[in-house]
């Protein structure tokens, strides 16, 4: 018994000794010219179709969470919503393919959905009503949302074999509900045409040049519809998985100015069920893997549709409803935040979360509408982090993610670092390529004490403003409660993010740290860092 003691005692202070390891680390931030821009609300989330009998894996977690029964006179949702001051929302998902308007010269009944074998996704058609439209963006316009709506791209079709849809789109219903939308005066952003009906679909496809063929069609009808409205609505397609001969076809066969943001969704976490979801998602690896779907769609519009611009329509890492116990809490936002970052860099102007309410990986609780971790992780990013892309080099461990843009509304630059490690506190000097001659590639990790040694002596970290500025930077460091990673309670500097009695969104406070000591990222912890002095040309 005394020997097993002191095994288990030993054991002990050897992950004492190991969860102590720190690593010294030179982050070089080239502020001189912005590698990539977003749009001004990147920051975007979604309202599905889904009905309250929507199940997966035993688990039916959506409620009452569709466009068509979701509580809009719920005061937590208004509160949440408007604390964006403008939260792009996009209407859209598996069953809008499915969904008629009443409206116009709608022959077919308009009835609810209900379950029914055979039909796509088990579920018939469904139906919005005009007045629970009315009431949809009375909601939007008092909450200052910006609405991108998915279309019906399947009405009119027919599917001729198992998955793969023909014929021409009827446009009929749609051309209806627009004008319909219009002479109510509901103001849309930007029209989708279609959910995951790209390649070899999700339950359904259509062809890329038939798709192509009826974006045009779409397109006249949207130009005809707002002909005295300055700007019209956008033009989004096609809402689906990336596939590269897919996607080349559809812009070469509309050709130029018809699409105006081409859109793809992202699940690279797999399965809601994989009991390996923690562990992807804290695999910088597994995380990296998806820069290839961006790398590869990046290219395919530079090359046949540059006058476009990328949009994640949908992404909430695990599908089928997302992962219960993982996606509704803390550790998801090592995986959300790190996408956010990296698709930034590649050009990705919207980026639409699965979801604003609904299934597990809502930004709000189904049931209570209380906020969940991830909605802090969205707020924090739309305040602080600009639409300028700005480049980061480093040669720290791939554990440690690094991303910065020039600061919202203000001088200067703000960091965002994501530390994957369950051992490791990494301690960063931030440097400013326009201040040192050095190129980081020809440090070696046998002289990197030394160089960083070298490099806080010789330059300043900040940049080259004047002195008398601000000597401190803000810090905003996120950690779960009771250092429980699948905690679905967020801390921001030590204190939980908890709804006001008044159930107003918890103000979202930084602490204020000496400008010129080193940023400290203890493991498993994320860290925005504003740098209000940062000397970055490309902000200006």
């Amino acid at each position: 018994m005394g020997f097993r003691l002191l095994v288990l005692l030993f054991l002990v202070s050897l992950s004492a000794i190991w969860a102590q390891n720190v690593e010294d680390d030179v982050i070089i931030v080239n502020g001189t010219e912005a590698i990539a821009r977003t749009d001004t609300n990147y920051i975007c989330a979604t309202i599905d179709w889904w009905p309250h009998d929507k199940c997966n894996y035993d688990q039916c977690p959506w409620g009452s969470s569709s466009i068509i029964n979701l509580d809009l006179s719920h005061p937590l949702l208004a509160k949440a919503v408007q604390a964006f001051e403008r939260l792009r929302i996009r209407v859209g998902g598996s069953l809008e393919d499915k969904v008629l308007y009443d409206v116009g010269t709608l022959s077919s009944p308009c009835q609810p959905f209900t379950k029914m074998e055979g039909g796509l996704f088990g579920f018939s058609k469904g139906c919005l009503h005009m007045d629970r439209w009315d009431e949809v963006n009375h909601f939007f316009n008092k909450t200052g949302v910006i609405v991108t709506f998915g279309l019906n791209a399947l009405y009119g079709r027919h599917e001729t074999r198992k998955g793969v849809w023909g014929g021409d789109w009827n446009s009929s219903n749609v051309n209806d509900f627009i004008k319909y939308t219009i002479s109510k005066g509901h103001r849309i952003d930007s029209w989708e045409f279609g959910n995951e009906l790209s390649g070899t679909g999700i339950g359904a496809s259509v062809g890329a040049g038939q798709y192509a063929r009826d974006l045009i069609k779409l397109r006249a009808i949207i130009d005809e519809s707002y002909k005295n409205f300055n700007p019209k609505p956008l033009l989004v397609a096609p809402g689906g998985f990336y596939n590269k001969e897919w996607y080349n076809e559809l812009l070469q066969v509309t050709g130029p100015l018809v699409v105006n943001a081409v859109t793809h969704h992202v699940y690279n976490l797999g399965a809601g069920v994989d009991p390996r979801l923690v562990s992807k998602i804290l695999d910088p690896h597994h995380l990296d893997k998806i820069s290839e779907t961006f790398s590869s769609l990046k290219e395919t519009i530079q090359t046949y549709g540059p006058w476009a611009s990328a949009w994640v329509g949908e992404s909430g890492g695990a599908f089928n409803s997302g992962g219960h116990n993982v996606s509704n809490t803390f550790v998801n936002s090592f995986w959300y935040l790190d996408q956010l970052g990296m698709a930034a860099t590649f050009h990705t102007k919207v980026y639409c979360r699965q979801t604003l309410i609904g299934g597990n990986y809502g930004l709000l609780d189904t049931t209570t509408f209380v906020p969940k971790p991830d909605y802090y992780s969205a707020l924090l990013w739309h305040r602080l982090m600009g639409k300028e892309v700005i480049a980061v080099d480093t040669s720290a461990s791939p554990y440690l993610r690094s991303y910065a843009h020039c600061s919202k509304g203000r001088d200067g630059i703000t960091l965002l670092l994501i530390n994957l490690s369950n051992q490791t506190e990494f301690k960063l000097t931030v440097q400013n390529s326009m201040n040192i001659g050095l190129n980081m590639d020809e440090k070696t990790n046998t002289n990197r004490k030394s160089f960083i040694h070298g490099l806080k002596r010789v330059v300043s970290w900040v940049g080259n403003k004047s002195s008398d500025q601000s000597s401190f930077r803000e810090e905003y460091h996120l950690t779960p409660m009771d250092g429980e990673l699948q905690s679905k309670t967020m801390l921001l500097n030590g204190k939980p993010l908890q709804l006001a009695d008044s159930g107003d969104i918890p103000n979202l406070d930084p602490v204020l740290i000496n400008i010129n000591s080193p940023i400290s990222v203890p493991p498993l912890s994320i860290k925005f860092v504003v740098l209000p002095t940062f000397d970055a040309s490309g902000c200006k």
